[in-house]
């Protein structure tokens, strides 16, 4: 005969969870208590080790941009100077280019900084920077901090 809640008298029914917990539980081998144990560590180390990874990839990612972003910024220096020294009259067209790049690297914005990068390369070719031939080994020198530049 079925009871209301529609299983027979004879069967044991859980009256709380606490129950089914201890039910299910008592089904489980010590090996296998064991074996989800020893998962769950290894999937934490190998969490907390993967966070540590990336978290040191962010950090020299960081320190990289920061590092770039200090030496275009004193090579914006020098060029400005130069340009300034060289090319008087078009002094406020290269402070435009540069205040232009100053505010695409405060931004963020890549495709501004190529404008004007753009912008400063074609001056550079009209210019008598023109006359230094090899614009890397310019680079080269400017990235030399024992490199003397005398104007």
């Amino acid at each position: 005969m079925a009871t209301e809640s529609g299983t027979d008298k004879g069967s044991i029914v859980p009256s709380n969870a606490g129950d089914v917990i201890f039910a299910a539980v008592s089904k489980i081998s010590a090996v296998d208590a064991l074996g989800a144990l020893t998962q769950l560590v290894n999937a934490t180390r190998e969490t907390i080790k993967i966070h540590e990874v990336e978290s040191t990839k962010r950090e020299k990612l960081r320190t990289y941009r920061e590092t770039e972003v200090a030496r275009i910024q004193a090579s914006e220096r020098v060029l400005k100077d130069y340009f300034d020294r060289i090319f008087e009259e078009r002094k406020e067209t290269h402070r435009q280019l540069f205040a232009g790049l100053d505010l695409a690297l405060k931004s963020g914005d890549v495709a501004a900084m190529q404008a004007v990068i753009g912008g400063i390369v074609e001056v550079a070719r009209t210019s008598p920077l023109a006359n230094l031939g090899n614009l890397a080994e310019l680079r080269a020198a400017m990235d030399d901090p024992d490199a003397v530049f005398e104007f």
